[in-house]
């Protein structure tokens, strides 16, 4: 479990650098509340981004895309439900993203798929 927990913090660091290089300002990063967790939080232009990271070493248990469930997706929802009533964001424009990191050989591929619900 150690190098997939590696793994994944490697995958959310990557992501942040990918968002930074698209302008995208970085709000916050784990997000944590008994809802669930929201991996990232960012403003891109006029809107809050949730942003859950799925980062994949190989595809022997499928894309990263198919991670994020009907059940994480619920976990998701909820928690940025939580979040925007927290910090009174109700009349903000949302969106939730996934982003998908391929590491492989030293290489990395990111896949940015917006608005997923």
């Amino acid at each position: 479990m150690y190098i997939r927990h590696e793994i994944g913090k490697l995958g959310e660091n990557l992501a942040v650098k990918y968002l930074e290089k698209q302008e995208y300002k970085i709000l916050e990063r784990n997000f944590k509340c008994k809802q669930g967790e929201i991996d990232i939080i960012a403003m891109d232009k006029d809107e809050i981004v949730f942003i859950e990271v799925k980062t994949r070493t190989n595809k022997k248990f499928g894309v990263p895309i198919e991670a994020v469930d009907r059940t994480k997706q619920k976990h998701l929802t909820k928690a940025t439900k939580y979040y925007i009533y927290k910090r009174h964001l109700e009349n903000e424009f949302i969106r939730i993203d996934v982003i998908e990191v391929y590491i492989c050989n030293n290489k990395c591929k990111i896949n940015h798929i917006k608005q997923i619900m």
